[in-house]
């Protein structure tokens, strides 16, 4: 029996289903996005733009056949396919202006599917992130899954049922042979998979496109297309430096993730627990995972948050800032378990300039550990959905 996870994102779908006609909902293919549809809108109308039939009759005469399937919640998935849709969904929704909860929209391609639901549908829709599962998720349901394989193998829901390696490389090939010229994308793909690992070997480390662009053979300018593509399709995050005008020499340039770790261990021929232990990404991938988890709750609790890392030239560091507008807080995320005072004491040094109020370390140790003023040590295992 397949597991039926109890997404958080849920909470955020229902506020915006009150509010809008259509909901959009954006992510990367299989992060389940159209499970969740299915979970939320058991007994709507489901379409599959996808398939050629489909596809073909809602190119014709899209707004007939919405109006054909109008007397319940319509699910279109891969919308970006059939642009025609947003034209029919505008004049469909301002007949019914203050009708709500009529149209969820399901899509991969995040900059089709925004420009084309913001210049047509402004106004008329929500768009929310779905991304794969968190811990607080895997932990639920009939067969609950350690936090400690959501790490080894990513948050992909298929990737977690199975051997996480065959899966990568099946997600990869379709990715970088089907997806990307689908989206009108033309991508080398012996390019592309030299770039991904290139990245897995540097996961968290501040971008230098022209480096990367000179170790492939390629400009600066096609490493940042190639680089802004992977970020478009929910593969890579750039976390960007933060700034204060504080009299220190800062680092200006973004740090860059692979978002899923699966990916990252997958592109390393790391296959278990015992080989991710040993390897040098260990630190690495530990702090990539933290943050996507991190980020992935607050999201859910304030979407409006912004996420950034602090570093000088002189090599102070902190590994990530929650920018509340009203407060910020740093984290220091560590990949070991000791109660280490003289990380505390640096974190503590950091937080009057970065204008945080107090800070945390995160760590695999068990217990929670007041450590100096204004900073505390906590097990990040200890509560699957904490947040400072």
């Amino acid at each position: 029996m397949q597991n039926v996870w109890n997404r958080v994102i849920l909470k955020p779908l229902r506020r915006l289903w009150r509010q809008f006609p259509a909901v959009l909902i954006l992510g990367p293919r299989q992060a389940g996005k159209t499970t969740l549809a299915k979970q939320f809108l058991p007994k709507g109308h489901y379409c599959d733009l996808e398939d050629p039939h489909t596809r073909s009759v809602f190119e014709t005469e899209p707004r007939f056949q919405m109006e054909q399937r109008a007397d319940r919640p319509l699910i279109l998935d891969e919308a970006q396919l059939v642009p025609v849709v947003f034209e029919a969904l505008r004049g469909m929704i301002d007949q019914e202006r203050r009708r709500t909860g009529r149209f969820c929209l399901l899509g991969s391609a995040q900059p089709a599917l925004v420009r084309q639901a913001s210049e047509t549908l402004a106004g008329r829709v929500g768009i929310l992130e779905l991304d794969p599962l968190i811990c607080a998720e895997t932990a639920q349901g009939s067969k609950p899954i350690r936090p400690q394989q959501l790490w080894l193998k990513g948050g992909f829901p298929d990737a977690l049922s199975g051997d996480f390696r065959l899966w990568w490389e099946s997600y990869l090939r379709t990715y970088i042979e089907r997806d990307l010229p689908h989206f009108g994308i033309q991508a080398d793909p012996l390019l592309m998979r030299r770039l991904m690992t290139m990245l897995a070997h540097q996961q968290g480390g501040v971008l230098n496109l022209s480096q990367l662009g000179s170790a492939l053979g390629v400009s600066y300018h096609t490493a940042d297309r190639y680089m802004g593509w992977m970020e478009q399709t929910f593969l890579v995050r750039r976390l960007s430096p933060y700034f204060r005008n504080v009299g220190k020499r800062l680092t200006k340039s973004p740090k860059v993730y692979l978002r899923d770790p699966g990916l990252v261990h997958h592109l390393l021929n790391i296959s278990t627990m015992k080989d991710l232990e040993h390897h040098p990404i260990r630190g690495a991938s530990w702090e990539g995972f933290v943050i996507e988890e991190l980020i992935r709750r607050e999201r859910v609790v304030r979407p409006y948050t912004q996420c950034y890392f602090w570093r000088t030239a002189a090599g102070a560091e902190v590994d990530f800032i929650f920018d509340r507008g009203d407060e910020r807080v740093a984290v220091e995320i560590k990949a070991g378990g000791t109660e280490d005072v003289r990380a505390a004491r640096h974190l503590q040094s950091a937080l009057d300039d970065i204008g945080a109020t107090r800070g945390y370390i995160l760590d695999q140790a068990k217990g929670v550990t007041p450590m100096v003023p204004r900073v505390e040590r906590r097990g990040f295992f200890e509560s699957l959905t904490w947040l400072p």
